[in-house]
């Protein structure tokens, strides 16, 4: 077994339980991979526990049988700019707040160790979305996909902006709003939820148009096929806006054309079945518990 391990932060409080999945690991013989900045920050933890280190750029292959990411939702995108399209299973130990893509409570891990080798798991594959600004400056770094959500936003003004948007080449509308969101089913629990967006099972062949706090009020999301060809162009008071996969943002000047479409390239998630996604929205979002007391 080969696992790689990643977060961005450490906590004192969060020591044990990375010792704990060290502890797991080393029961199967497993061979354990640490990101370099990660194992700096864990490294009273990991010593003598880890046989290499990993980066952005070298360390990884599609050899690896899982890639274990500590933290919260925001650590998680982080981590698929690791994988990118090598196919390594991913999941998440939640030692963050709400927890949507790290659904694993930290005081379980030994578990996600002990239930991957039982095979009490599934393999999702969820959708990416990619960017195509048409310009010789490559403004994401080669990492041009996003798995919960692709972004247009003002930037430096309160005044809206437009966002005129087309689908398979059909003008659809434009949106006078702070700007829109392309969701995945992923990032549909994501900043979309918060905008008015509905939630999307994580397999449904969809993505949803979201705008921002739209001005022309009879704007409503759209769920649509993630086969769709989408071509935004924004235009407003200043001369540049924001546009954002994930948490990557990027300046792009008004008037440029920006192509968003489906990946070719998806991303492997470990559901284990004690943490599905339907027990996870039960649990986040207080399904079905009477609030009325």
């Amino acid at each position: 077994m080969k696992v790689a391990i990643y977060g961005q932060t450490f906590l004192e409080e969060d020591k044990r339980c990375v010792e704990e999945l060290l502890e797991e690991l080393e029961k199967l013989n497993a061979s354990i991979f640490v990101e370099e900045k990660f194992n700096h920050l864990v490294s009273t933890s990991t010593s003598g526990h880890i046989q290499g280190t990993f980066s952005q750029s070298k360390g990884l292959d599609s050899t690896f049988d899982m890639f274990v990411s500590f933290g919260g939702d925001g650590t998680m995108l982080r981590a698929v700019t690791y994988i990118k399209d090598l196919g390594i299973p991913i999941v998440g130990v939640n030692t963050g707040r709400l927890g949507f893509l790290s659904t694993f409570k930290k005081e379980n891990v030994r578990k996600l160790v002990t239930e991957f080798v039982a095979g009490h798991y599934t393999i999702e594959e969820r959708t990416l979305v990619e960017v195509e600004l048409n310009s010789d400056l490559d403004e994401f770094n080669g990492l041009n996909f996003a798995l919960n959500e692709v972004t247009v936003s003002r930037k430096d003004t309160t005044s809206m902006i437009t966002v005129e948007t087309y689908l398979n080449d059909e003008y659809l509308t434009s949106y006078w709003a702070d700007g829109l969101i392309v969701s995945t089913p992923t990032g549909s629990t994501g900043y979309s939820l918060s905008c008015g967006g509905p939630v999307i099972a994580p397999t449904a062949k969809s993505l949803v148009l979201t705008p921002i706090a739209p001005h022309n009020l009879n704007a409503r999301p759209l769920v649509i096929s993630d086969d769709t060809q989408i071509r935004l162009k924004v235009s407003g008071r200043e001369k540049t806006h924001l546009v954002s996969l994930d948490s990557r943002i990027a300046d792009i000047p008004n008037g440029k054309e920006i192509k968003i479409r489906k990946s070719d390239v998806v991303i492997k998630m470990i559901e284990y079945k004690s943490e599905s996604f339907l027990k996870t929205l039960r649990n986040k979002l207080l399904w079905g518990e009477d609030r009325r007391n």
